[in-house]
């Protein structure tokens, strides 16, 4: 599913044509999900649904999981960026904090769709399991840039620690009167410790 700021549009026209046929099927496969359920709506009727065939289909989404999570790549990068681009002087929390402002919980906010899709993934054993292995790499990879950036050893747990809460945390505030305040709230604790700013400290 798309969330928050658009991506560049791919530059040189064969690029653009794939693009544009892989956001069809993303659509498409989206579409048919919310108005049918995950498991009632097969391959074909997606491929049909944009207009390719299967092979097609396959090409650009090798399970049909994945043309759930049709920008898994895509926000990995975001991610990785978010830590190894930050401005001169931001910690890493707080690098991942403004991340998650602009991405999740903006687009929660903001994309109509966002509680459908996530009810979709939350009601659908097939995409919870998916998107749970996603969250995994995700998470993974987002540890070894923390680790990259610190000098810590690869495996170093603190590293790993702070990529897991990083990416549990618009999670855990999801249905707060003020998802944005409370995820900044997470943030700071994972900044500045529990005796700094956990609930009775």
């Amino acid at each position: 599913m798309t969330t928050g700021t658009p991506q560049q549009p791919p530059t040189g026209r064969r690029e653009r044509k794939k693009a544009a046929t892989r956001q069809a099927l993303a659509d498409a496969a989206l579409r048919l999900f919310l108005e049918r359920g995950y498991d009632e709506v097969g391959i074909r009727e997606i491929a049909d649904a944009a207009d390719v065939s299967t092979t097609t289909l396959f090409k650009h989404f090798p399970v049909k999981e994945a043309l759930v999570f049709d920008e898994e790549t895509d926000q990995e990068a975001l991610l990785l960026a978010a830590v190894r681009q930050r401005a001169e002087g931001q910690s890493i929390p707080a690098a991942l904090c403004e991340h998650a402002l602009r991405r999740r919980i903006v687009a929660a906010g903001t994309d109509g769709r966002f509680a459908d899709f996530s009810n979709l993934v939350d009601s659908t054993p097939a995409l919870r399991d998916y998107g749970q292995s996603m969250w995994l790499r995700h998470e993974a990879a987002l540890a070894q840039a923390i680790a990259g950036e610190t000098g810590a050893p690869a495996d170093d747990p603190t590293c790993a620690a702070l990529a897991h809460f990083a990416l549990e945390a618009p999670r855990a505030v999801r249905g707060q009167t003020d998802p944005r305040q409370a995820l900044i709230r997470a943030f700071e604790l994972l900044e500045h410790g529990w005796n700094a700013g956990g609930p009775g400290a």
